[in-house]
């Protein structure tokens, strides 16, 4: 991948950008730039106008441009042609605000991936749909296949900040109960709520037939505790606070820490449901490969 567009695929970078959908089209570009080279062979051609030939297609609709370059058969795919209906839940909850020093919040980033998502989804010809929820649904946008539609996404992710709210699990039942089609979940959230209810969401989902990946995004800092000075802690969900010396806790802190995410890894995999961790340091390539991976899956 050039330098150019690996630069678009790091979150301080993205960051920068003056809008919605120059980030989301750079990131993507960056990606699909660097797929080339990568051993996902085939994605940047099926990515944007084509899918594979299948039997039964008509043969006037294959582009022999593409088979004189690859010697594949690919049919070329229409606006109007949806292959997958795909809903994006974001987690706008307090505890999202989190950011330690040098990294952007949680909220942000995890809007930019979304907006990355988003982007994606629709020049696959893939239906993509959004929900955003605290305590309950603030916006629910059910999936369509049009730019002007990816458009209408992006504004709405524009405006997204944290909310003062929490307790999510009513709002992803609540959002597993509107979905009538079948299709792909993507569930972008820290997990920071309480996790017996998020897990029954989760299953809530996985209960109607959805495929679901979970991108679970944290602070580099809520995964370390490397915390260097005497400070004061806040739980942005409870706003309960505690002062004390990093260090003494640090240990506890982490173990703590791993036996969460643990638990989340292991009712992921017992549910069939895709688990990615990522923190606000994270690529965005990462989140966009597990994506792809899936897609072609279910392709």
């Amino acid at each position: 991948m050039s330098d150019a567009y690996r630069q678009y695929l790091e979150p301080h970078v993205v960051s920068k950008l003056a809008n919605m959908e120059l980030r989301a089209r750079l990131v993507v570009e960056g990606f699909i730039t660097g797929l080339h080279k990568s051993p996902y062979h085939g994605f940047s051609v099926e990515f944007a106008e084509h899918r594979p030939y299948m039997p039964g297609d008509e043969i006037k609709h294959v582009d022999w441009k593409i088979y004189g370059k690859t010697d594949r058969y690919y049919i070329k795919q229409y606006e109007e042609e949806t292959n997958l209906k795909a809903y994006i839940v974001l987690d706008a909850s307090r505890s999202m605000a989190y950011a330690s020093e040098g990294n952007m919040p949680k909220i942000q980033y995890a809007s930019f991936l979304v907006a990355a998502l988003s982007y994606m989804m629709i020049k696959q010809q893939d239906a993509v749909g959004l929900a955003l929820y605290d305590e309950r649904i603030t916006t629910y946008l059910p999936p369509h296949a049009t730019k002007g539609y990816l458009r209408q996404i992006l504004i709405e992710l524009e405006k997204v900040r944290a909310s003062n709210k929490t307790g999510g699990g009513k709002s992803l039942h609540q959002i597993a109960d509107r979905i009538k089609r079948r299709g792909l979940v993507v569930v972008v959230s820290d997990l920071l709520d309480n996790p017996d209810e998020i897990i029954a969401a989760l299953k809530h989902f996985r209960h109607k037939k959805n495929e679901v990946i979970i991108m679970h995004v944290l602070d580099p800092l809520e995964r370390s505790f490397a915390f260097d000075t005497d400070a004061e802690f806040k739980d942005m969900e409870t706003a309960e606070q505690l002062m004390t010396q990093p260090w003494q806790i640090r240990r506890a802190y982490q173990e703590t820490m791993a036996a969460f995410l643990e638990r989340y890894k292991r009712e992921c995999r017992e549910n069939y449901i895709d688990y990615v961790l990522l923190d606000t340091a994270t690529p965005y390539d990462v989140a966009l490969f597990q994506y792809l991976n899936k897609r072609e899956m279910l392709g």
